[in-house]
């Protein structure tokens, strides 16, 4: 990674606010005892994933996992892939780490943190099959853009993090945002769009409750699929 986007990435603003909302007793419990079994704590060194996992597999990367609903259903769905689910907001996190016990996933883990240093610190570059980014927080106002997570550096560190052949999966219900994610990753070199456009929802997408609720709404949900070159 270029110094450069390395202090590109080390910026003020931040994509997200980490909200004091109530949890239930049984997201606690997610966030206390399922962590201490699925969770994997922040390092600022190189993860060696497959210890992590106990094997060697294809590692895909989610962005946001919200409430988990989504990163759950995926991971079950292939188990011949590891996932690695990022999210800062203790009741996602409380639920997740309850889903996958209750289902009995296996190819999950979690890690508690910023996804920025997460890549920048945890993942080898060229190492990963996927990322994930779903239903981004779109930021309406227009004084609010600059906090949107899809910024030129962001995805040039996620490009730089994707092996040869690995994709980057991203889906918005707000055409606005996903009008600025299809520009700005279209401006970078190393990825290539699988479509021309906006891409068709791939059949391994689930519809989420936050997505069927913007449907309900009238928004308009928009895929975009890049992949990187073999």
């Amino acid at each position: 990674m270029t110094e450069q986007l390395e202090q590109g990435m080390h910026r003020p603003i931040r994509s997200f606010v980490v909200r004091a909302g109530r949890m239930s007793p049984k997201q606690q419990r997610g966030l206390t005892d399922g962590m201490a079994r699925l969770g994997v704590p922040y390092r600022e060194d190189v993860m060696d994933w497959s210890q992590a996992f106990g094997r060697v597999a294809p590692l895909i990367l989610e962005i946001g996992c919200g409430m988990g609903q989504t990163t759950a259903a995926i991971a079950a769905a292939q188990p011949e892939n590891d996932f690695i689910g990022v999210e800062v907001h203790p009741p996602g996190v409380g639920n997740l780490c309850n889903l996958l016990e209750e289902q009995r996933v296996a190819n999950v883990r979690v890690i508690q943190h910023d996804a920025v240093d997460v890549l920048q610190h945890m993942i080898a570059p060229h190492s990963l099959h996927g990322v994930h980014i779903y239903f981004p927080d779109p930021w309406h106002k227009k004084r609010h853009n600059k906090r949107r997570l899809v910024q030129p550096a962001l995805v040039s560190l996620i490009a730089s993090r994707l092996a040869n052949g690995g994709y980057l999966h991203m889906a918005t219900d707000w055409v606005p945002y996903a009008d600025q994610m299809l520009e700005v990753l279209n401006s970078e070199p190393s990825l290539k769009n699988s479509a021309d456009g906006f891409a068709a929802k791939p059949e391994w997408r689930p519809l989420t409750k936050f997505e069927l609720r913007g449907i309900k709404l009238g928004h308009e949900v928009r895929d975009i699929l890049f992949y990187r070159p073999i």
